[in-house]
């Protein structure tokens, strides 16, 4: 049997390495139309930033040793540009040379990945006059090492996209002491996070020196009409300034690379990716696609959904050789795990954010925590914000997020491997997990996750959540706050009544009737709160995640907050 396989990162050649391992007989023939193949592209941000020092540490493989070690015929620097279907054959182009020829096939993987979005019709990289690149191959990482190192004085560089490669590309520009302005169009980074999740990382960005607008756009820049005479030294922004770019990073996303396949007729599912069903194989039995270009199967909604992990992409690329082979084994549904690193943060999430259920319509519990990474009496102990979604009818994980310092991907990891079991929110409660002190806690953060999800689920706490909290006062409800008076006097919400919770079973007949709202500053203290004065026949909820996440939600509202207001008040 002859494979021919289109693409050589992740994907292709796991699928590529996995088919020699279950046939040795099979020819296998690999194109791609960069330089270099099996390449470390996650890894691109950290040698910009100088974590990882050795270039040769990015190639892991070359067209050589993975002749010599997998029998693989690897050929970069060829770019695939049409399918005949019915030939069974593929048009190849030498892209160093321009030379074009035909290569049959027996069985094919598309294996092409994803494209980076344009920049705006009106603001290409050409008119702005400034060395603009993608964050995605070897050949970028050193365009733009050569760009800094030309650079005069401390250079610097706008990333446009807030996003997971446009933030990794702040990080390390910051590192290598380049000044960094992020320009996201929407009104937060990190769109996958809900606000209120996201306003800490904005905090920490600007904590570190990053000049973060929100709702803007790149317009133009300051080019001559005339660029022999001079070059262009910045960039032009919506909200008419301008902002200084040795270096532009185009970090807007990219889109499913479908060129061929749809060129080809094969079928694109509604997400805008290559339908596969479930062994990989697209709509025609003798071509398999995998990847990120490749549309996969929505875990929480059963719909068709775009996911570009590497994770996703190379156990897929297994999976279309199982298939060929003839040992098929369907493909779970995608939960969409990810996780980044800015700075001193580390942020992650999995499943669906609220706002996408609300705009579904779908009906859901929402439990906002603050715990430790570990017991807080060890040292080093850094605190969390997880938030986790729940299905209000079948007590079913919809989605969680987690931002913080060390453990949030143990966490992360864990309510993923529960989504994937179909283990219920409260199930969480029940789960064994390893302790330590230096490593969790006797209730681990994933064990109060399930605590609160119980309590919700059995009725024995009701909660308010922060973008509630104005309806339920306008309605009526008193707000009482059962901090100390110190934490009280340090910063409070508008309105809010102070009543220690120390202080509250001898003192709770000087509330007035009607509804209550309790809380703490992050929750735990307001639960304890409202249990007590539910059981004196007070009508009580619990503000969700207390007044940290009150904090972090109405600092997301405002487009641009200030940074010492961001950094001083908004903690995780």
């Amino acid at each position: 049997m002859k494979i021919v396989i289109v693409g050589g990162v992740a994907g292709g050649m796991s699928a590529a390495t996995r088919m020699r391992r279950l046939d040795e007989s099979a020819e296998i023939v690999v194109f791609e139309r960069g330089h270099y193949v099996s390449f470390a592209n996650c890894g691109l941000p950290y040698y910009v930033g100088g974590v990882i020092t050795d270039r040769a540490e990015l190639l892991l493989q070359t067209p050589e040793s993975l002749g010599t070690r997998f029998r693989l015929d690897v050929r970069v620097d060829h770019e695939v540009t049409g399918i005949d279907r019915a030939g069974q054959t593929v048009s190849v182009r030498n892209t160093l040379t321009g030379d074009e020829r035909s290569e049959s096939y027996d069985r094919l993987i598309l294996a092409a990945g994803a494209t980076t979005r344009s920049a705006p019709a009106d603001s290409t990289s050409a008119a702005w006059g400034l060395a603009t690149h993608t964050l995605r191959t070897v050949d970028d990482v050193d365009h733009i090492d050569a760009v800094l190192a030309a650079a005069p004085g401390s250079p610097s560089a706008v990333v446009i996209g807030g996003g997971f490669i446009g933030l990794e590309a702040v990080d390390n520009l910051v590192r290598r002491g380049v000044h960094v302005t992020l320009v996201q169009r929407g009104p937060q980074i990190l769109t996958p996070l809900d606000p209120e999740m996201a306003a800490p990382v904005v905090a920490d960005l600007r904590a570190h020196g990053v000049d973060v607008r929100l709702n803007t756009s790149v317009v133009g820049s300051d080019a001559p009409a005339d660029p022999a005479t001079s070059a262009a030294t910045g960039l032009l922004l919506s909200d008419g300034s301008l902002v200084p770019a040795d270096l532009v990073i185009d970090a807007t996303g990219v889109r499913p690379d479908t060129s061929l396949a749809a060129a080809a007729g094969l079928a694109i599912g509604d997400s805008g990716g290559i339908w596969v069903d479930e062994t990989q194989a697209t709509s025609d039995p003798h071509i398999f696609a995998v990847g990120d270009g490749v549309e996969k199967t929505d875990a929480v909604g059963g719909a068709g959904t775009l996911v570009t992990m590497a994770g996703l992409a190379n156990r897929h690329g297994r999976a279309a050789a199982d298939s060929i082979a003839g040992r098929p084994d369907a493909a779970e549904p995608a939960v969409g795990t990810g996780i980044v690193g800015v700075f001193d943060l580390t942020i992650a999430m999995v499943g669906w954010n609220e706002q996408r259920l609300v705009a579904a319509g779908r009906a859901h519990r929402v439990v906002h925590t603050h715990p430790s990474s570990h017991a807080g009496y060890f040292p080093g102990a850094e605190q969390m914000a997880i938030k986790l979604l729940i299905d209000a009818d079948t007590d079913a994980i919809l989605g969680a997020q987690i931002v913080g310092g060390s453990g949030v991907d143990k966490r992360i990891d864990v309510i993923a491997t529960a989504m994937a079991a179909g283990l219920g929110a409260s199930a969480l409660s029940r789960l064994e997990l390893a302790y330590a002190p230096q490593y969790g806690s006797a209730k681990d953060a994933i064990n109060q996750l399930g605590y609160v999800a119980d309590n919700l689920l059995h009725g024995t706490s009701r909660s308010v959540q922060w973008h509630e909290l104005d309806a339920a006062l306008d309605a009526g409800a008193t707000l009482v706050d059962v901090r100390s008076p110190a934490e009280f006097a340090a910063g409070h919400l508008p309105d809010a009544r102070n009543l220690n919770l120390d202080e509250l079973r001898a003192r709770h007949g000087e509330l007035p009737a009607g509804p209550l709202v309790v809380h703490c500053q992050v929750g735990q203290r307001g639960h304890t709160a409202a249990r007590l004065l539910s059981q004196l026949g007070h009508d009580v909820r619990n503000l969700d995640g207390g007044y940290r996440t009150w904090l972090a939600g109405r600092a997301a509202m405002a487009s641009t907050p200030s940074s010492e207001t961001l950094s001083e008040r908004i903690p995780v």
